[in-house]
């Protein structure tokens, strides 16, 4: 892993500290400009996740060459940052100790991603509804997994079955450098396309589909993530791992865990149960 893991956590407040840079320097392409977005309550128009010139980096910082204190004001972005803080501390005081983790979990604002009437609860540690009968995962549940599946390494390409609202996309943003995410539900397509649109992120590539399939044609996988859980992991996604990767997804009906799966070989896995979960089910097709 490169030295650049130590810039996180990612401090808005060092943002908002930033003045007198020049007005000329390019936009941040980063959880910052949600933030400024939110504070003026529109949506940016242009098309979402346009190809850009790779960065060399890794993963995707923002270099704050703008301060958003003249939109946003610092009591505002300090008491978002306090609290997300807050609920970083308690997912951290369950167990998730990578730090890289930790800081994606800080810098992406939560609130965004779930409805207005829902925002005094977007920090606490629990899954929210989001429309047709889906939910944003918890963060805790969303660190764990995340935390598994890099298992301190560091991750070119992942895939994440079941976008939602986008929330997870965005985290995984920040620990690998290449985001697959498929959802099988058009109208939450359009949701994360619309949340993650104003944050500009350039490593997210969104996909409308059936997510038992995964994506055959960009695969192999460093790591894959499933939000939704089935009987049993599709075939074809175990295919779709390279080898040495791992895949981490709800496993079970009414009573589920959390299921690690390694590929160790051409045509050999190893799977190990690790905790109780709860997620909505697995399905298959489109709607």
């Amino acid at each position: 892993m490169t030295t650049k893991e130590k810039r996180f956590p990612l401090s808005l407040a060092s943002v908002v500290e930033q003045r007198g840079k020049s007005s000329s320097q390019a936009a941040t392409a980063m959880p910052q400009t949600a933030v400024k977005n939110a504070a003026n309550h529109t949506l940016s128009k242009s098309p979402v996740f346009a190809p850009t010139k790779k960065s060399s980096g890794f993963p995707f910082l923002p270099d704050h060459g703008k301060s958003i204190h003249s939109t946003v004001p610092r009591t505002e972005v300090m008491v978002s940052e306090k609290i997300r803080q807050a609920m970083v501390a308690r997912v951290a005081q369950q167990g998730v100790r990578d730090q890289l983790v930790l800081g994606a979990l800080e810098a992406i604002p939560r609130h965004m991603f779930i409805e207005p009437g829902l925002s005094s609860q977007a920090y606490i540690d629990a899954s929210l509804p989001i429309g047709h009968h889906q939910t944003i995962s918890q963060p805790y549940i969303v660190a764990r997994m995340t935390e598994i599946m890099r298992n301190g390494k560091a991750l070119d390409k992942v895939l994440e079955i079941g976008t939602g609202c986008g929330y997870q996309a965005a985290v995984l943003s920040l620990v690998a450098k290449e985001v697959y995410s498929i959802e099988r539900i058009k109208a939450l397509h359009e949701l994360a396309k619309e949340n993650l649109r104003p944050m500009r992120i350039p490593n997210i590539r969104l996909h409308y589909g059936d997510g038992m399939l995964g994506l055959p044609q960009v695969a192999p996988f460093d790591g894959i993530i499933l939000a939704a859980a089935g009987m049993e992991v599709p075939q074809a996604l175990l295919l779709q791992l390279r080898i040495g990767g791992r895949l981490i997804a709800p496993v079970g009906g009414r009573h589920q865990s959390l299921q690690l799966i390694e590929r160790i070989g051409q045509n050999e896995w190893n799977s190990t149960s690790l905790e109780h979960c709860h997620f909505v089910p697995l399905h298959q097709g489109v709607v």
